[in-house]
């Protein structure tokens, strides 16, 4: 089989990317089918479908929690199908930001020392501007108040938002995001779509999987998924502010 041809001027790049999983008995199922997929940076990319259509499964190959069965994916740069578990993971932490559907706040650490955590691990950001980084975070997500406070604390949106400020502490060119706001009311998910609505007008380049049709209109481009194939691909002429 041939190498995927990739493109220089995409930075998340899926070709021909096939996923299964087996089963018992010796089946398989196939959650994705000969995916192809380029998303230029700087882009706002929102992945509609319903439980079961592939979303996820997309997500975790961008995001090198999984790997193709067969096929091709490049991120910032990285062929992600020959790298090691070990190089793997530091180019995680470099170049992806990951915002969970249910947070995954520590609980035991204040919503500081969560952001700053994620820094240590990476050691991207020196020591000494770690703190006042993560201070900057909390006040672009409107939580400069809330600094000291575990998590437990927080609503269910102010978690989200933290976490959303976890995932930019080691500034990654990349923010992915699994149904960030499935668990919030209608208030508080308008309060985190405005927050990547903020950060796609700073240029990072973003990848929402979500079924909030609300959240997916502040996107530049609609992905939507059918039985693990893209059966619509949409560009939005005027983005909602």
């Amino acid at each position: 089989m041939s190498a995927p041809l990739f493109s220089p001027a995409a930075i998340i790049e899926l070709e021909a990317a096939v996923k299964s999983y087996a089963l018992r008995g010796g089946a398989a199922f196939t959650a994705l089918h000969g995916i192809t997929l380029r998303v230029a940076a700087g882009e706002y990319l929102a992945v509609l479908g319903k439980s079961g259509s592939g979303k996820s499964t997309l997500l975790n190959l961008i995001a090198g929690l999984d790997r193709p069965t067969s096929g091709g994916v490049r991120v910032a740069g990285a062929d992600l199908t020959g790298l090691g578990e070990n190089a793997l993971a530091r180019w995680r932490g470099r170049n992806l930001g990951v915002v969970f559907q249910f947070f995954q706040l520590l609980p035991t650490l204040t919503i500081e020392e969560n952001i700053v955590l994620a820094m240590d691990f990476v050691g991207k950001i020196p020591p000494a501007q770690r703190r006042p980084r993560a201070a900057e975070l909390l006040e672009l997500v409107g939580l400069a108040d809330q600094a000291a406070k575990l998590p437990s604390t927080l609503s269910g949106g102010q978690q989200q938002r933290a976490a959303i400020a976890r995932a930019l502490a080691n500034d990654p060119p990349i923010i992915l995001a699994d149904e960030p706001t499935g668990n919030l009311d209608t208030e508080t998910a308008a309060d985190v779509d405005a927050v990547f609505h903020q950060l796609g007008a700073q240029g990072k380049t973003l990848l929402i999987v979500t079924h909030d049709a609300s959240l997916a209109r502040g996107a530049h481009r609609i992905i939507q998924l059918k039985d693990g194939r893209v059966f619509a691909d949409e560009r939005q002429t005027a983005v909602r502010p």
